[in-house]
């Protein structure tokens, strides 16, 4: 290094300042950067940042083709070079491994820029990261490839996030390569082309000008006013069996539509069986999934009271059995229990010949796994069965059982679960046992290891539903679920603490005071406060209730004595074990946020809380569940919490079977239907095996 005239002594030191500062990025006492759990690629970064750096410092200082002004402009380029990584690494934006490449390519990119070549080369050579820091130097800012560079740090950004390329072409429409990359992602996901088709900004109209048949498709549709009508027939107007016109057309005939929903959706499942997915086959389910609820199944639901099946169940006489099948399986989180039947019932009555293999062949087994369930849930699988020969019987419930493994979710899995637990026919029960044993033998001579798990666990799920067999679930690592000791609901001090979460909304109000009238009787005290109220026993077993009261939902005050209410138990060093959720079904999302991990007893008490299993188990991963499949109902909460509580102050443990047997004498007529769709957690199986597989895999 010669001698530094005092003009720019300042920019070495602060060169000097900053290679410091990279050697302290992880401890203020490192000599060394430590970039990695390498000694030796952690002492070479260092060299480099060392040696290489004061020799650039050196070039600068010592080049006479650098002018005097251009020895500034480096020093500064080499500082900022040198800062901005300082800055990415703090931020978690680059690697340390890094380092030493940042400082080769500016070493190249200085020589480049020395003699008026472009950087794009060595843009293209190196991390994104690099190159970023590379493009946004100031020494480099009027580099001839800049341009080109930046459109470069794009494409790479694509490749390297194939998810987020709209989004990035969106930031930046106008690079080059626009073009092909939005033919690509029509193909690739038509749904959130289609999204950003329908924008009035600079990519929207972009991608008008696309030349590309599916592109153009797209594109025309996103235009119309009733393009999301159109959408979900995609793949049929691309391949021209379907017009515009001609769909239309069904704007004004609901009925129609959603019959022409039915008839592609089955289309779709045959060339899907054959390894063809059509566009935006999903968008078509759910827009016919949607159609289903919002067309048929909250009508005859409402007129659940109605005593006159002809009256209630008009709407579906239009329908044909496939139409109605799907009102089935698609409709399963909203259909009632008398609802399904009623379907269930008119499928037969559409049917020619009343075989059930015929009606899964006219769906091409669209969701027959779903179909299965549901008949089982509500016990009319024996019946279903019973449409088929006893071999095509067995046949297709060897089929539900099989190639559980293939799935990428546990869907299927918790499917077969749940209807073992629906099934009575003893025959039945022992072929699905054994076809999961004979899974069981196919996954370990495959060695599938996930197939193994699953069907492991199902074998010792079915093997085990004898309440007298509890050791199984003891090698499952999860508790027997016939029963709820009532010693493991306490708490060191012998308390049992009890949460229950009400909403400030009408029904919120009227519940809640229901609730505190249960509990008016010598046994219980209860204490109001402002914002909740305490429920304490004062013979038996000590247990405390804490209950917010359901103030205005619209200003999320109850929200509010919720959170309090939390904030106050804590202080007290008090875990809930048992947690009520008393609301509607769009409140469960709350409750679920504010689970302790401590629970051991749910109720979710809203219209299809059966569905958020998964959800509970997540936080509270050994959790006994009670749940709906279908309406919620207040009476059959209070009913239950009543039950519970008692049985709890009494100091007995709750018996799962003897308890439902129990209370099934105290509900009659609708109550006693609701009743039914709860699902007591012996019988939960579906639960179960959920519990178990995570436990198995955490393991």
């Amino acid at each position: 290094m010669p001698k530094v005239p005092l003009n720019r002594q300042l920019f070495h030191d602060n060169i000097d300042n900053s290679q410091k500062a990279i050697l302290h990025l992880n401890s203020k006492t490192d000599t060394i950067f430590t970039a990695t759990d390498d000694f030796d690629v952690n002492l070479q970064l260092t060299q480099f940042l060392r040696v290489r750096i004061d020799n650039m410092e050196a070039i600068v200082e010592k080049d006479s083709s650098i002018d005097e002004s251009a020895k500034f402009k480096w020093l500064r380029g080499i500082n900022d070079m040198l800062t901005d990584f300082i800055s990415d690494y703090k931020f978690k934006n680059i690697k340390g491994i890094l380092l030493g490449d940042l400082i080769l390519a500016y070493e190249e990119a200085m020589v480049s820029e020395l003699h008026h070549q472009p950087i794009t080369p060595i843009v293209e050579n190196n991390e994104m990261e690099v190159g970023r820091i590379l493009l946004q130097n100031f020494s480099l800012k009027d580099n001839p490839g800049i341009n080109d560079s930046k459109n470069l740090l794009i494409l790479k950004a694509c490749q390297r996030n194939p998810e987020n390329i709209m989004n990035i072409l969106s930031q930046h429409p106008a690079v080059p390569f626009a073009d092909s990359l939005l033919i690509i992602m029509a193909y690739r996901n038509p749904e959130e082309f289609y999204n950003y088709a329908s924008a009035p900004d600079a990519l929207g109209k972009k991608i008008k000008k696309v030349n590309d048949p599916l592109v153009k498709t797209i594109s025309n549709m996103a235009s119309m006013p009733t393009g999301r009508f159109f959408f979900p027939f995609l793949d049929e107007i691309y391949h021209k069996k379907l017009n515009f016109d001609s769909l239309q057309s069904l704007s004004d005939h609901e009925s129609a539509y959603y019959q022409l929903l039915v008839k592609t959706e089955i289309d779709y499942a045959a060339r899907a069986q054959k390894g063809d997915t059509p566009f935006v086959m999903h968008v078509l389910t759910e827009k016919l999934r949607s159609k289903a609820i919002e067309i048929y199944i909250d009508e005859i639901n409402a007129l659940h009271e109605e005593k006159l099946d002809a009256v209630r169940f008009r709407k579906l006489d239009s329908l044909s059995a496939t139409e109605l099948y799907y009102l089935c399986v698609l409709g399963e989180e909203e259909i009632y229990t008398s609802s399904y039947l009623g379907v269930y019932k008119r499928i037969w009555q559409r049917m020619t010949v009343e075989r059930g293999d015929t009606l899964l062949n006219r769906v091409n087994h669209d969701y027959y796994k779903k179909f299965i369930r549901m008949a089982a849930a509500y016990n009319v699988l024996d019946d279903f069965l019973s449409r088929m020969d006893q071999e095509t019987a067995q046949t297709l419930m060897k089929s539900f059982v099989n190639d559980l493994e293939k799935s990428n979710s546990l869907e299927d899995a918790v499917d077969v679960a749940d209807s073992y637990a629906s099934i009575n026919n003893v025959q039945l029960k022992n072929l699905l046992v054994t076809q999961v044993q004979s899974n069981l033998v196919k996954n370990k001579k495959s060695g599938n290891t996930r197939g193994q798990k699953i069907y492991e666990l199902l074998n010792t799920i079915f093997t085990s539903m004898d309440s007298s067999k509890t050791d199984a679930f003891a090698s499952l690592g999860i508790p027997p679920m016939f029963q709820m000791p009532v010693s493991l609901l306490k708490d060191s001090t012998g308390k049992i603490i009890i949460e229950q979460f009400f909403y400030g909304d009408k029904d919120g109000v009227n519940i809640f005071n229901s609730f505190l009238r249960t509990y008016t009787n010598a046994n219980w005290k209860i204490t109001r406060k402002p914002e909740w109220a305490e429920v304490r026993s004062v013979k038996g077993t000590p247990i405390i209730i804490y209950a917010n009261r359901p103030l205005d939902t619209e200003k999320d005050l109850d929200a509010e004595a919720q959170k309090n209410m939390g904030y106050y138990i804590d202080s007290l060093g008090q875990d809930p074990t048992v947690i009520l959720h008393r609301g509607h079904s769009y409140y469960v999302k709350s409750t679920i946020q504010q689970l302790p991990s401590s629970a051991k007893l749910v109720l979710l008490g809203s219209c299809g809380g059966y569905h958020s299993l998964n959800k509970v188990l997540t936080i509270c991963p050994t959790a006994q569940i009670i749940a709906s499949k279908q309406v919620g109902t207040g009476v059959v909460n209070i009913t239950l919490i009543e039950a519970i509580t008692e049985t709890l102050r009494q100091g007995k443990d709750l018996n799962w079977p003897m308890m439902w047997q129990n209370l099934q004498s105290r509900f009659v007529g609708d109550t006693k239907e609701k009743f039914d769709d709860y699902v007591a957690p012996h019988k939960n199986l579906g639960a179960i095996f959920i519990m178990a597989y995570n436990k198995v895999m955490q393991e």
